[in-house]
Order: structure tokens, then sequence, then C-alpha cells
């Protein structure tokens, strides 16, 4: 199963929620690799931490490879410090990529290459830029599922409509099997009223919202200065109960 973390709007913690999902899954002797599409680089830092330094192949190898033949073709593939949990790192640079295969029609490479991966993993969870590209629809013609973190502000609540209109769209135009796991809400304060209207009405517009709320909390930044994703730093916290709440939600479906 292939899902995507998928929000165009930028800090509304994709990152945090696909390496922590991903550790999860690692953490239950699911075999999981996480696909880091980000040019910031965030789930790889998260997951590496100063190792990052050392990481010799990219998402950039994956777009230019053109071999087969299993698992040990694919150099590009890095061993993170979690059993069970493997990266493809991102690139700063692949940006400068995006033209080429655009010109070379590579729409559906990451598709190609991940499902022969497939075979290898359990969970494939991609982490995508924060914008509608090449590389976000790429994305989102290799899943089977889509998730999408919202932080509640009327910024994002704007965005989200316009976000929704593009899947659809990709759905329509590339890939009719993609399913929407739904609206996970981040950085949730349950005791501010903006925020519980702002839910309320998405439901009341019959937007897939999740029953997951993934609260806002200093533990999150202590993670990722650690590298070390919740589930193993702080196992009992509220915070990593949430998220394996989200993961069981997700999983239900």
């Amino acid at each position: 199963m292939i899902r995507v973390v998928f929000n165009q709007k930028g800090g509304v913690g994709k990152s945090s929620i696909a390496t922590n999902l991903a550790a999860i899954g690692a953490s239950r002797e699911v075999k999981t690799l996480l696909v880091d599409l980000d040019p910031q680089c965030n789930s790889t830092q998260y997951l590496l931490g100063e190792d990052v330094t050392v990481v010799e192949k990219t998402i950039r190898d994956l777009f230019t490879h053109r071999g087969k033949g299993g698992r040990a073709s694919y150099d590009f593939i890095t061993e993170s410090p979690f059993e069970n949990l493997d990266l493809i790192a991102a690139d700063s640079s692949i940006g400068d990529l995006q033209s080429k295969l655009e010109s070379k029609h590579k729409i559906h490479k990451l598709r190609d290459v991940l499902r022969e991966l497939e075979e290898e993993y359990d969970v494939i969870i991609i982490d995508t830029p924060p914008a509608y590209n090449f590389f976000t629809l790429s994305a989102l013609i290799a899943a089977d599922r889509c998730l999408i973190p919202f932080d509640c502000d009327d910024f994002s609540r704007r965005a989200l409509y316009t976000l929704l209109e593009n899947l659809a769209e990709t759905q329509e135009d590339h890939n009719d099997d993609l399913e929407l796991d739904g609206i996970v809400v981040n950085q949730y304060q349950s005791r501010a009223r903006l925020p519980n209207d702002i839910i309320q009405e998405l439901i009341e517009e019959d937007l897939p919202v999740l029953e997951s709320r993934i609260s806002q909390s200093v533990k999150m930044r202590e993670s990722h200065s650690v590298s070390t994703p919740l589930v193993y730093l702080a196992p009992s916290h509220k915070l990593t109960q949430e998220l394996e709440a989200l993961y069981d939600e997700i999983e239900a479906l």
C-alpha cells in the first residue's frame, strides 16, 4: 500500500506526520519505506540527523534510475537507524530536474519504481513538497491513498478547497484508484474556539474530517531536534498516542 501525505500549503505538519506514521508502522514490525519528495528535506533530516551529510543517493537517483530487478538494484534506498524503516532521501536540488522530467513525460516514473518496491515493503509513505507541481502530481499518481494534514486557520481552510479540487482532477485524469483517507487536524488546540468552529463547519460541509486530532506540543520539536520519532522517544506521551490513534484510524479505512 502506498500512501501520500499531501497539502500544497506549507507549515501544516506533512513531514512530522509522514515520518511519525512511518515510524509507528516500523515499530509494529511493518516493513516501511518513507519517500521524501520535499526539497526542504525535513523528513530526511528528521530520520537521519547528522548522518544526512553522508547520504550519497537520493530521490534524484530514483528519477534517473534505469534498471529493474528487485530491491538489490535500488541503491538509492538508505537504511534508517530504526528497524523495519528505510528511506529514499530528499535532494534540495531536485527542482532543477522538473522541466527535464516533464519534457520526457516521466510523470509515471515514481509510480513504476514504487510499484516494484511494493514487493519488498508492506507500506510506502510519501512526504510531498508544499506545492502542486510535477513531483506532487507524481506522488498522487503513484499512491493508493491520500492523507491531508490541516492546520485550523482561515488561510488553511481556503487552501483546502483548492487542494480538494486538484485532488479530484488528479483522480479523474490520472489515478481513479486513488482514495482519500481524510483530513487530519494538526496542531489542535482543544480549548480554542476558532479551531473547533472551523472543524464543525468542515464536517457540516460533508468533508471527510478524521476523528483523530494531533495536538500542538513542544514534544514534537524535541523529537525533531534529536532526530527520533515520537514512538521511540516518548511512547507514552499524549502526542504519541494521538499519532498511534491516527495510524489505527487510517489503517481501518
